[in-house]
């Protein structure tokens, strides 16, 4: 029989833009596998939709709070439709980037020292010295975040608007330089290496994510092989340590030093990674030779409660 599957996307924070890019290239490439598909854009309402449509399989391609945060995790286990990604604890767990630092550098994993303060703390002082990185606690998409550099006098006065919208609970971070990597994690495989080359901006923010020509990628990364083997093994230790499932991406900082070594540090695993045309997760399973129609597909196959 044709699984039914429902594939959840767009949601009502920052990142429904990106989600709805993710769903619709998911909810195609489905369709085409021969999948029967019910394209869901997500509101409050969702419980009730999905009683009524009764799905085999809920594909989640939402992204932010809510929709990694296991929210709609719980929501499809009290209803007992399988779903995709990670489940209810290691999705909370992953979205939490305190919690998340604590549980891979138990496991370790190397990542950086930070401290968790209030919003109006961290616009009063320079709660770290600079350089730093100021993150929200629970956001995606390299939302929110604020690089302060060297020498820097005042915190980033953004920090006081009115209309901040990325919570009052922020992590300050320190900033490490050098060469930004991902290695994504498929089951209990660590996939390829990539180098992201931002093009035109400072670090790889939003725009430099999702606008074509944002980014150049290389892949594979060009880095020692004994470098390389380390990023893969920690991408899976981490994605082991958090109980992720199904397809993750971790995210890496590596400052490179004299013959090619140097400090690697995870700065976080997404249980939801972009599936979009600039995305990194696709790109890397197609190295790895899963095309983007075999890569949805093994993801719904995946799928379960209990997760």
């Amino acid at each position: 029989m044709t699984k039914h599957v429902a594939v959840l996307m767009g949601g009502w924070v920052a990142e429904r833009p990106v989600s709805l890019s993710s769903g619709k290239d998911c909810a195609d490439a489905l369709e085409a596998a021969g999948y029967q598909i019910t394209r869901v854009d997500v509101d409050r309402n969702i419980s009730a939709v999905l009683q009524e449509l009764k799905p085999d399989v809920a594909f989640n391609a939402l992204h932010g709070p809510f929709g990694e945060d296991g929210a709609i995790q719980g929501i499809l286990e009290v209803l007992d439709i399988p779903y995709t990604h990670s489940g209810v604890m290691s999705s909370a767990l992953a979205m939490h980037k305190e919690k998340a630092k604590a549980v891979m550098m138990a496991a370790g994993v190397s990542v950086a020292n930070a401290v968790v303060v209030s919003r109006a703390d961290a616009a009063r002082r320079h709660v770290m010295e600079p350089p730093y990185v100021i993150k929200p606690i629970n956001e995606g998409s390299s939302f929110g975040v604020l690089i302060v550099k060297e020498g820097q006098e005042h915190p980033p006065q953004e920090l006081t608007r009115e209309d901040w919208q990325y919570g009052d609970l922020l992590m300050v971070e320190r900033y490490i330089p050098g060469r930004e990597l991902t290695c994504a994690v498929m089951g209990d495989v660590a996939l390829g290496v990539l180098e992201i080359v931002p093009l035109g901006h400072t670090y790889y923010d939003y725009d430099a994510k999702y606008v074509p020509g944002g980014s150049q990628h290389i892949l594979p990364a060009e880095i020692l092989p004994s470098v390389y083997q380390e990023i893969q093994k920690s991408s899976l230790k981490a994605h082991q340590a958090l109980g992720c499932r199904g397809v993750t991406r971790a995210d890496f900082r590596f400052n490179e030093g004299p013959g090619g070594l140097g400090e690697l540090i995870c700065l976080e695993v997404n249980t939801q990674p972009g599936m979009t045309p600039t995305s990194l997760l696709p790109e890397i399973a197609a190295h790895a030779g899963h095309d983007f129609q075999e890569l949805v597909s093994w993801i719904v196959e995946d799928a379960s409660c209990g997760r």
